[in-house]
């Protein structure tokens, strides 16, 4: 067997794994690109932990990072390992190795909150950045969590009495309306209309995602999330509102029906991270919970810093 085909074997045996960690998941996201897997073992051949991950190539570099949308990977360990340093520390020294072995000229992985696995390969020399999500865990008291918000968001949900929010849009009408909504901004979607098409498709299929639009009394849509979940937590996975009903509350609405759709399915609320200030401080405005998850990265060869030098600033043209 392949690495990818134990791994499916061995995800299927599991009580839990992220949901953006799962082989439905990365052939989705990877669709058109080669996704495979490191594993550790246990001295008895077992899978202690393993490391899904995306292969890219330019030119003669060959690099490892995320896939589109995707805010959690890097490695996962069996619940036996999890709150072990020891044997975490094992299975990050297994999967270091083979990473050296890859010819590799760049590795980034965003990893779990609380993963044991982000000491252990700072302890490797790889590098350790802090990033942060905002997360909404006690969603029992909607009273409770609307009094959370801040003075300006209520003030908006106020606004938006006219409007209502809608299930089960149709993702060739959300995929229509985000391209409207970032052309008035004269920025460019970061994924392609058969992304999110393929995306939604296996979601759906398996249960495990909506597409949530708040709109005025005609149907007009003034905000839109594409909302995906596993049995722990939901995340704020594409959210997009019009910028011309900007002061119509629909954006604080659409966060507040997205939080009462995870309640629904008994799961925290993540907004899916964001380092931008703007973002960050509306999501703050939630009564969220800042919540450390951290990227693991290393460069092989320093040259393909230019390389994500200028991805990032085509990265800063879509947004």
């Amino acid at each position: 067997m392949t690495n990818k085909e134990r791994y499916i074997e061995w995800v299927s045996e599991q009580e839990y794994i992220p949901v953006m960690m799962t082989p439905w998941w990365l052939d989705a996201v990877c669709a058109g690109k080669e996704w495979d897997v490191l594993l550790a073992e246990d001295e008895d051949g077992s899978i202690a932990g393993a490391m899904p991950y995306l292969l890219r190539k330019r030119a003669w570099f060959k690099y490892i990072i995320m896939p589109q949308q995707t805010q959690i990977g890097g490695i996962w360990v069996t619940a036996e390992v999890t709150a072990d340093r020891w044997r975490t520390a094992e299975v990050c020294r297994q999967i270091k190795e083979q990473l050296d072995k890859m010819g590799l000229a760049y590795y980034y992985q965003q990893y779990l909150p609380g993963s044991l696995c982000v000491d252990a390969m700072g302890g490797l020399g790889f590098n350790i950045h802090e990033r942060i999500t905002y997360r909404v865990e006690d969603l029992s008291d909607l009273d409770k969590l609307i009094n959370s918000f801040s003075k300006n968001k209520r003030r908006q949900l106020q606004k938006a009495l006219s409007l209502h929010a809608e299930r089960g849009m149709d993702p060739e009408d959300f995929y229509r309306f985000h391209t409207l909504c970032m052309r008035s901004r004269r920025r460019k979607l970061s994924y392609s209309r058969e992304f999110l098409l393929v995306l939604e498709r296996k979601a759906r299929r398996l249960g495990q995602c909506e597409i949530l639009s708040i709109r005025n009394a005609d149907g007009q849509p003034y905000a839109a999330a594409f909302l995906v979940w596993d049995k722990h937590n939901m995340y704020f996975l594409i959210p997009t509102y019009d910028p011309a009903f900007h002061e119509s509350g629909a954006g604080a609405l659409l966060a507040l029906e997205a939080m009462k759709l995870a309640r629904e399915k008994h799961v925290t609320f993540d907004f899916e991270g964001s380092m931008e200030r703007g973002v960050a401080k509306h999501y703050k405005q939630f009564g969220s919970t800042p919540t450390k998850y951290y990227a693991v990265e290393k460069y092989y060869k320093p040259i393909f810093r230019l390389a994500i030098w200028f991805q990032k600033l085509r990265e800063c043209g879509m947004r």
